[in-house]
């Protein structure tokens, strides 16, 4: 029996699995489960998989022999909810390199960079292709298709510690090879590399780096729109000083306020990350804490990382002085049910909690199935979250004619910001845009694209991601709902007095924007609003 093979990235199926493989198909297009099906249609010596259907209806596609079918594609689809928010997403990390910060709770590891296990999904990987930009991209993208995710909008998200800590040249050098491999091939330098992206079969619709507040500054936030760069994940862990003196944070609250105004200044979407059971913190002071996140900061996108005792990290020996005590898993489900239900609907909490395998865990809460446990337990008290993740349309049918546009207002520090969605008559979000309009005194982040202008930071359509050009029906991408939420980004901004509308694209979608009117800048697409 001749086995799958790799070929241009793609998976083949050879000419004698083929004719099992059409007949498994054949079932499942005629309304049989998948495992059933491949139950029922046996190998000589083994069993179909999901990516070996996958190989064997796109061959028959290919020749001909069959049309294209969605459905079909979207049943065999291994972990589909990877590609359910509109994109989908590939993580790489950054070689191991030396961190600014002390912090107490870090795990430390020489062969990966500081906070990162090898043991953790996407450190394997990187740590597997020896952090080469290139071919962690390259893998994940091959094996994302593989197994039926669609691979033409994909956000790039960089993991590693501070950005800023790796010498710029590195940064220029790592950020290339992304798009390299994005692109199939190889450019000279970076803007010839976001060049062929605008175009290419796999463009970038986002492209993410982790920092700290201490390091933001205006100087950074230019360079990191040369990189391409549109959203930031920022280490805020807490808003309470004493806190983070006691971990060795090495940052204060303040600074986290003055990074996140700039961040918003500048038009990133920001993420936060939270760490709740720090040493020093109590379940009543994280709740107090968290509550402080939402006066002023109000971040896009949350991380809650419950703090984790290792023995390689240095609060191992708190613990073992009696200093610290982690919290065990009922009084975590119990906080994080009482935060989430404060998370207004601006907000979407991506983790609550890091791939960290139990086996690391000294003491303490060991359960990776945190986030079910948690709803489960809101569901028990009778509370919701509103988060834009717990709102997510994802694989629900869509209705474009039943959606309501809502603008939920609200006032962080220096701007005033709307959220704008399509929402639908069971309250899921289709589609939504973050409109930010610079109060007086916001900072100056030095880049002439922004002045007298709001600011698009955002605009995400959600249901299965859907290759560019691709239609399916009761999806709520490819149906206007961008266009429709550009417009009335611009109305308000119009009606607010601003003479623009500026917008940080991300590289693979430029010519998106362009397409409504936005023009080229030098960091940020501008549209004039009068005249």
């Amino acid at each position: 029996m001749r086995s799958m093979v790799s070929r241009v990235g793609r998976p083949q199926v050879g000419e004698d699995i083929l004719p099992i493989a059409r007949r498994a198909l054949e079932a499942i297009r005629a309304g049989m489960d998948v495992d059933r099906a491949i139950r029922k249609h046996p190998l000589p010596h083994g069993h179909l998989s999901k990516p070996m259907l996958l190989a064997a209806y796109r061959e028959l596609v290919r020749r001909g022999e069959w049309r294209e079918d969605p459905d079909l594609v979207k049943r065999l689809r291994l972990k589909p909810v990877r590609s359910l928010s509109g994109v989908t997403v590939v993580t790489v990390l950054t070689k191991p390199y030396p961190c600014p910060g002390e912090c107490v709770f870090c795990p430390t590891d020489y062969r990966m960079p500081k906070s990162y296990l090898p043991e953790e999904p996407g450190a394997q990987r990187a740590l597997q292709h020896r952090f080469d930009p290139f071919a962690q991209v390259r893998a994940r993208i091959e094996a994302l298709d593989a197994v039926g995710h669609p691979t033409d909008k994909i956000e790039m998200l960089i993991l590693g510690g501070t950005w800023d800590a790796y010498p710029k040249a590195y940064q220029a050098w790592f950020v290339r090879r992304l798009f390299d491999a994005l692109n199939g091939r190889p450019a000279a330098t970076l803007e010839e590399a976001h060049a062929l992206n605008e175009v290419a079969r796999h463009r970038n619709v986002g492209l993410v780096i982790e920092t700290r507040p201490d390091w933001v500054t205006p100087e950074r936030l230019r360079w990191w729109r040369a990189l391409g760069v549109t959203k930031v994940q920022l280490g805020v862990q807490s808003m309470d000083d004493r806190i983070l003196a006691l971990n060795k944070r090495g940052h204060t609250a303040e600074d986290a306020r003055r990074a996140v105004a700039l961040l918003r200044a500048a038009g990133f979407k920001i993420v936060v990350h939270w760490m709740p059971n720090l040493l020093g913190a109590t379940p009543e002071s994280d709740r107090e804490d968290f509550a402080r996140l939402w006066d002023g900061l109000a971040p896009d996108e949350l991380k809650i990382y419950p703090t984790q005792l290792l023995p390689n990290a240095e609060l191992y020996a708190y613990w073992q002085r009696g200093e610290y005590r982690p919290y065990t898993t009922e009084e975590l489900i119990h906080l994080l049910a009482d935060v989430k239900a404060m998370v207004p609907e601006y907000c979407r909490i991506n983790r609550v909690i890091r791939d960290i395998p139990s086996t690391y865990v000294v003491e303490g809460n060991r359960r990776t199935s945190l986030r079910q446990d948690v709803l489960a337990e809101m569901q028990r008290r009778g509370t919701r979250c509103r988060c834009i993740r717990c709102r997510e349309v994802r694989g629900q049918p869509v209705d474009p004619r039943e959606l309501v546009l809502r603008d939920f207002t609200y006032t962080v520090d220096y701007a005033e910001e709307h959220f704008l969605q399509f929402v639908t008559p069971d309250d899921r979000i289709a589609g939504f845009l973050r409109l930010s309009l610079p109060l007086p005194h916001a900072p100056d982040v030095g880049m002439d694209d922004l002045k007298d202008a709001a600011i698009v930071r955002e605009v995400h359509v959600y249901g299965p991601s859907l290759p560019v050009g691709k239609d399916e029906p009761g999806a709520a991408q490819h149906v206007g709902l961008g266009t429709r939420l550009l417009r009335e980004a611009e109305r308000i901004a119009r009606a607010s007095g601003f003479k623009r509308l500026a917008v940080i694209a991300a590289v693979g979608t430029r010519r998106y924007y362009m397409a409504r009117g936005f023009q080229r800048g030098t960091y940020y697409l501008v549209k004039n609003l009068h005249g």
